[in-house]
Order: C-alpha cells, then structure tokens, then sequence
C-alpha cells in the first residue's frame, strides 16, 4: 500500500513541475476541490462528499491530460470512504489567451476505486475556471464517477466541485 501511494503522489507532482510558460502548449495547471454529491445506484441514492486534488498539463492546444487523486466517503459515514484516483484526458477552451477569465472544459477518463481492493471505472464532467489572477482561480465543475458493477448495475457517483485553480 504504501507503494501505491508513492506512486500516486508522484504521478500527481509531474505535471506540477512543468514550469509554467503562460496559459500555453506545456504549461501546467491543477486544482483543490471539495465536492458534495451523491451515489445512486438501483434505487437508492445516499449523500456523499469527495474531496482532492488534481493536476494536468496542456500538451496540445486545450488538450491536457494528468492524474487526480481523491477520497470519496458518505456524508453520514466518513470512515467508509474510498480512495479514487484517475488518469484523465480534457479539452480547456480558449487555453492560449492570458485576458481569458473565464475557461471552460470537459473531461473524461479512467478511475480506480482502491480501499482493500480495486474497482476499475470511469469518469465525465465538465465546468470552468475562473482566473482572478494570473495563477490563481475559482474551479466549478460537475462530475460523474462511474463504476460499472456487475449484472448491469451501475453505480454513479454524481458531485459538484468548488475548488481553488492553481497555475
């Protein structure tokens, strides 16, 4: 375990030592997020809370990828939470124009679920950043932690993100 986590912190700092050459091609740009939602699945949908953080860098365009790491529990019972991490794909609208306040994106990609074991899934949203400051914004955003389960019933773990955007 404590491998993984090694692994995991490191693949969340790569894309934070890029060093930032403005809102361009190479740049880098992550995020802290708290994010209250819910879970439903079947018929029963519970209240849930996850909070984390995340990292990516522009490769192309608005094209970024980077890791997120996360933990993701029921409001009424913290202590029963998971551990999420995802490797995630995102397309950043207007990411090459420094007076842009407003950038708005989607998202999209793989999630591991991990506590005892694993659960392989997969995650979609999207919202903006907000840029007060050069290096410094207000991140909303929508998202959904899909596992597919078995038999057909899946799981949606649906929250809404209010963070603080770091470039």
């Amino acid at each position: 375990m404590r491998g993984t986590i090694t692994t995991i912190s490191l693949l969340l700092l790569i894309p934070m030592t890029v060093q930032a050459q403005g809102p361009g091609r190479g740049s880098g740009q992550g995020s802290l997020f708290f994010a209250p939602g819910g879970a439903s699945g079947g018929s029963a949908t519970t209240g849930m809370v996850h909070f984390g953080g995340n990292a990516e860098v522009l490769v192309y365009k608005g094209l970024a990828v980077g890791p997120e790491l996360g933990f993701l529990a029921p409001w009424h019972s913290i202590g029963d939470g998971v551990g999420v991490l995802s490797l995630n794909g995102s397309y950043n609208f207007f990411p090459r124009r420094a007076e842009q306040k407003a950038v708005p994106f989607v998202t999209g990609g793989y999630t591991l679920f991990f506590r005892s074991g694993t659960a392989n899934g997969f995650n979609f949203g999207g919202g903006a950043n907000w840029w007060f400051k050069p290096k410094l914004g207000l991140r909303l955003e929508f998202r959904d932690q899909v596992w597919p389960g078995r038999y057909n019933t899946a799981a949606h773990f649906f929250e809404f993100r209010v963070g603080v955007a770091l470039r």
